[in-house]
């Protein structure tokens, strides 16, 4: 079959893709940003990338009319705009007008659990999308999941910062409120089998995990398989806005996502029991089992897809090539230069920079840095990197975003992510043996320049001293 993905620089779309395309189907690739596909699925011969904004109908031509089955995982959890609902609505309702003028027979949507009376901003958003993609002209497959557990999962990465920080939590009562985790590679299972499967048109499906667990318990038997010895104490007088910027010091997460789970943290999360399980042959692990499977892909360094390289955990709201042309007017930079002497080794280096491998120089000053932003509001140094020694465009780094990562060409660009005064790229090029480090800031108005005086010091020592480590 020829399957339309949406979403497919997404945590779900990551790993949706290679499980499609091993079953011998062709698969097209919806995306806002093609730099953003993995270099590797560019060589695929049965892949088509196409560039497409679903909230802009002049680009929706082009998608291809001949295609089976389409997948729509587009989602946002950011609150930032004020009518996120109505764009994710519309989204969706232009996603539903593009895919009426194709061959496409099913449309196959991953929603989460609707079930309670009372749903948050963001669960009726999904419901209200769900309403949007219905249509005559295809049948509409939905998937309702509950929380997803598995590495790099939004949920997974927040229980494990809390579990792993905290020996004692004094937590927010909504800690006692029930949920049913389902495991990534289930969700997974579901979605791939449910493809061109006629028995599945115009159906819906609640998914989950074989148990009802409060969050509480999630994070006790989390810290069990870590062999981590955790005390959990609730508190009733924690506000949401308290308990989100909780979530918010302690996790990687950023406030607004912190802020939207918070709001949908109180509610239940239980789903309807059917018989999708048997029509799929498909039979959800333990929330353990799933925990324990996500560390194997860890310590394996195999993770596919973090929701840290969502654009959501970030500044940065458009297209990532958009700032691959770093300017020159009006800025300030600092640009350093060594010899290089293994090509390869200091290649390495430099695409293994940041996360825990770190800057490679004044470690503590970058902490402090971290710090400083994390207390501003930004997003400090928490999300790290998804892969130990492989960057690609769009992955977060630490408080900077890759939007040029190219081995071949020798080069990596940075975008900063951090609350400055204005915008920062940091570059590393090689050229004819020669490694070039250029840190370029664009300010904005007097406290922009007064920011880069009063940081040049620090940058003069720190970027020395960088340089010099990776050729070293």
């Amino acid at each position: 079959m020829r399957i339309l993905i949406t979403g497919a620089t997404g945590y779900i779309g990551k790993r949706l893709i290679p499980i499609l395309l091993n079953e011998g189907h062709e698969v097209v690739c919806a995306v806002r940003d093609a730099s953003r596909i993995f270099s590797s699925y560019k060589e695929e011969e049965n892949i088509t990338i196409v560039e497409t904004d679903f909230l802009k109908e002049e680009t929706l031509s082009n998608i291809p009319k001949r295609i089976d089955v389409a997948y729509y995982l587009i989602h946002s959890m950011s609150n930032s705009a004020t009518k996120f609902h109505e764009l994710e609505k519309l989204c969706a309702e232009n996603f539903r007008k593009c895919i009426e003028q194709t061959d496409a027979e099913q449309v196959i949507y991953l929603s989460g659990i609707t079930n309670d009376t009372k749903l948050s901003k963001h669960l009726l958003s999904r419901k209200n999308v769900e309403d949007a993609l219905k249509s005559d002209k295809y049948a509409l497959t939905v998937f309702k999941a509950g929380i997803i557990v598995g590495s790099g999962s939004s949920s997974f990465e927040i229980i494990r910062d809390l579990v792993e920080k905290l020996p004692i939590m004094i937590a927010p009562k909504w800690l006692h409120t029930k949920t049913q985790p389902i495991a990534i590679r289930d969700v997974l299972s579901f979605l791939s089998k449910a493809a061109g499967n006629n028995k599945l048109f115009n159906t819906s499906y609640d998914i989950f995990g074989p148990e009802i667990l409060t969050y509480k318990e999630m994070l006790l038997e989390f810290s069990k398989i870590r062999q981590l010895k955790r005390t959990i104490i609730t508190v009733p007088i924690m506000t949401p806005k308290l308990s989100s910027y909780w979530l918010y010091f302690v996790t990687s997460t950023s406030y607004k996502l912190a802020s939207s789970l918070v709001n949908s943290m109180g509610i239940e999360i239980i789903g309807k029991p059917s018989q999708i399980n048997q029509l799929l042959n498909v039979h959800p692990i333990s929330y353990s089992k799933a925990v324990s499977l996500a560390f194997e892909k860890i310590e394996q360094n195999s993770i596919i897809s973090s929701w840290k390289d969502s654009f959501v955990s970030g500044r940065l709201r458009n297209k990532a090539h958009k700032y691959v042309n770093v300017p020159t007017y009006g800025c300030f930079t600092d640009k350093k230069q060594r010899p290089v002497t293994d090509l390869n080794k200091t290649l390495d280096k430099i695409f293994s920079i940041g996360g825990k491998n770190g800057w490679y120089y004044g470690d503590f000053l970058w902490k402090i840095r971290g710090f400083m932003d994390k207390a501003m509001g930004g997003i400090g140094l928490r999300r790290g990197r998804t892969h130990i020694t492989n960057l690609n465009v769009g992955d977060s780094l630490d408080f900077w975003r890759v939007i040029y990562a190219d081995k071949d060409k020798k080069k990596l660009l940075l975008y900063a992510e951090m609350k400055l005064p204005g915008e920062a790229w940091l570059e590393f090029k090689i050229e004819n043996g020669i490694l070039f480090q250029t840190a370029t800031f664009r300010p904005k108005g007097l406290a922009g320049r007064l920011y880069w005086y009063t940081v040049t010091p620090f940058h003069w020592f720190v970027f020395k001293g960088m340089i010099s480590k990776i050729v070293a």
